[in-house]
């Protein structure tokens, strides 16, 4: 059977897709707001039982995971691809062009939110066994779904659910829920990601606000000690001041280097489409900017809320402070050994008033670029892409790749339809139709390619 009976039946049937995926988009599915998950998880189990999948719901301490199974004509391989349906809140609402949650086409692409991330990546990918189903009657190999609604919350829960469900997991390797082009077209393969150590600090000085005038001289002030904790997490040098926070971490490698020595620089593209003039600790782009923005660890401050924030003035003495904040761990580093360290620097800087709860993460994880699964990925993109896929050692964001690598033991190669404007995560949130054409054409010839 040619690619080009399978290509004929994608182009043909892609607004069967497009209209499957709006059903999908239309369905809110907002893991912060505990928004939809059921249902959301009932219709990705639908779109599966469509396709002749074995399908379960499955509970976990939070969102439900959708497994689904179905055998092809080679038992022996198995693939596994891994998505989420879970989405991030739509707001602020009224910088949306379009309602987040009805989907809207315009000049070749499809609008709103969790559009890419995930929800197309779902349907591209039914939409390539559809085809090879439709061309051959059946799949070229064994194909599972693990299809979980807490990624955007970080996927607090999976881990352990990979750990006690290995078996119905076992599989020979798995394909991970992004990927896209550059902002050259060009495909490219992530070969890893950052792990992730997300934290609120919370601090409380007094039952009730109090009047600025009564209390500010004499009361302690909630944002001032909370302030005065982050001041202490960082310097002005960028480098993280908690103790023993670097030990350990592996280096990158030659490897590594030569890898990124291969790729466009990208501080103009960065200044242009961010608007920054600089980049930290001096750097001025090429492969030390690349090299930098993924194997440095770091603290960031994601939010600050503290007394008032309204129009106009209010004298008030906050009661309570806290801030979100963000640890990307790089190689070498455990969630556990971090907390501890964070809570001992905390203590021994005199904040131990400042109260840590753990809003979940996970380690980094990486892949072999030379594994021959990797391999398979990026040639059988070079016909769709018309450009070979570009390896790139490990990406700054972070994901659940953990467990699929060191507990299922397997090789995670990344692709998928996302595009540098894709607006993930934020307003206007979209997708290219070209894009999510080539990703379904990309995924059929993975499938094939990997059967034999």
């Amino acid at each position: 059977m040619s690619y080009a009976e399978i290509d004929s039946y994608l182009t043909s049937h892609l607004d069967h897709s497009i209209a499957e995926l709006s059903r999908l988009v239309a369905q809110p599915s907002v893991g912060a707001q505990n928004w939809g998950l059921d249902e959301c998880a009932a219709l990705v189990a639908e779109l599966l039982q469509k396709r002749g999948f074995e399908t379960q719901i499955l509970p976990t301490g939070g969102a439900p995971v959708v497994l689904g199974e179905r055998k092809g004509r080679n038992t022996a391989k198995t693939l596994l691809f891994y998505n989420h349906y879970d989405v991030q809140p739509p707001e602020p609402l009224e910088l949306w062009e379009t309602p987040p949650f009805e989907p809207s086409l315009r000049e070749g692409k499809l609008y709103g939110r969790g559009v890419s991330d995930d929800k197309a990546h779902i349907t591209a990918r039914l939409f390539a066994l559809d085809a090879l189903l439709e061309t051959e009657g059946e799949l070229p190999c064994n194909v599972k779904f693990l299809i979980e609604g807490e990624e955007e919350t970080g996927s607090v829960h999976l881990p352990a659910f990979i750990t006690a469900n290995k078996e119905k997991l076992a599989a020979d390797a798995c394909i991970w829920e992004f990927g896209g082009v550059d902002h050259r077209e060009v495909p490219m393969q992530y070969l890893g990601l950052r792990g992730i150590c997300y934290v609120e600090l919370s601090v409380e000085t007094a039952a009730t606000d109090v009047h600025s005038g009564l209390g500010g001289s004499i009361f302690p002030n909630a944002a001032w000690r909370l302030v005065w904790a982050l001041n202490s997490l960082k310097g002005p040098d960028e480098r993280i001041r908690i103790p023993g926070w670097y030990e350990g971490i592996l280096p990158p490698t030659e490897r590594d280097r030569e890898l990124f020595a291969r790729q466009p620089d990208l501080a103009e593209e960065y200044r242009h489409r961010y608007g920054v003039r600089e980049f930290l600790k001096g750097v001025h782009g090429g492969v030390e900017l690349a090299m930098q923005e993924v194997f440095e660890p770091t603290c960031t401050i994601c939010g600050l809320t503290s007394g008032y924030q309204g129009p106009g003035s209010k004298t008030v003495l906050p009661a309570r402070a806290s801030a979100k904040v963000d640890f990307r761990l790089v190689p070498g580093q455990t969630i556990e050994r971090c907390l501890s360290l964070l809570r001992q620097h905390l203590d021994q800087e005199g904040f131990s008033d400042v109260h840590i709860e753990f809003l979940g993460g996970g380690p980094a994880a990486r892949t072999n670029p030379d594994d021959p699964f990797i391999q398979l990925v990026v040639s059988t993109a070079e016909e769709v892409y018309e450009h070979p896929m570009e390896l790139i050692p490990m990406v700054g964001g972070s994901g659940p790749n953990y467990p699929f690598v060191h507990e299922l033991n397997l090789p995670v190669a990344t692709a998928g339809l996302g595009y540098p404007d894709t607006r993930a995560h934020a307003p206007n949130e979209n997708i290219r139709l070209d894009l999510y054409l080539k990703h379904a054409r990309h995924m059929a010839r993975v499938l094939k390619e990997f059967a034999k």
